[in-house]
């Protein structure tokens, strides 16, 4: 028999399924990542029509039979619309929710990555924080919530605002991380350390990454 499941969270990805339909990739607060089938989403008109992008954040109501979840209804609260008019802010958020996707796992409570995720996508809709910024935040406070953040590097000679900088993103609420600036010399010293921790502790290739880099040296 059928379950009604109701869920909090962002649609991470999603990839066409048969003729009108959606298979789609859900980070919730409660189930950790699941996978749902969003039928005739695909069709102009349908129901779910929209619904299922990327981004979208909101509450989901499922079915939960045996062996899938099938989405029913969908109360979108953010759509991250803005990220339509931004191509970089879209592939930095892209990369957040493929890195969100590396970390999460089935049936696995993660609210503290949601939350992360969330407030790091609207702060990339900030003019005032710079997106690099967002990127070493959101990645070194992930490291933190996963139990993996290394420290600050005991080997390199950093500067004393790179430091500051890596203890305040570890041991600050997410509601205040996304309230501070950095010298253009402190965050290209950040920007390096979180890139080689990225490349410590994520084990395969990120696509998101490969094309926001290439914008970026564009």
């Amino acid at each position: 028999m059928e379950d009604l499941v109701i869920v909090r969270g962002i649609i991470l990805k999603h990839a066409p399924v048969g003729d009108y339909d959606w298979v789609v990739t859900i980070f919730t607060a409660d189930r950790g990542k699941i996978t749902a089938f969003a039928k005739s989403a695909r069709k102009p008109g349908g129901r779910l029509s929209g619904l299922v992008e990327p981004f979208c954040f909101g509450t989901f109501k499922l079915y939960a039979g045996k062996n899938s979840y099938t989405i029913i209804e969908a109360d979108i609260e953010n759509f991250f619309e803005g990220f339509r008019q931004d191509l970089e802010g879209a592939l930095y958020g892209t990369f957040f929710l493929e890195m969100a996707s590396f970390y999460a796992r089935e049936n696995n409570e993660d609210v503290e990555l949601l939350n992360l995720l969330y407030i790091s996508l609207k702060a990339l809709l900030k003019e005032s924080i710079p997106n690099k910024l967002v990127r070493c935040v959101f990645e070194l406070r992930s490291l933190v919530i996963e139990g993996e953040y290394p420290g600050i590097p005991a080997d390199e000679r950093l500067l004393d605002g790179t430091k500051y900088a890596m203890d305040y993103i570890s041991r600050t609420p997410l509601n205040k991380l996304y309230s501070f600036s950095l010298k253009e010399e402190v965050l290209d010293e950040l920007d390096r350390v979180s890139g080689k921790y990225r490349n410590k502790f994520i084990d395969r290739p990120l696509k998101s990454l490969e094309m926001l880099e290439t914008v970026e040296k564009s």
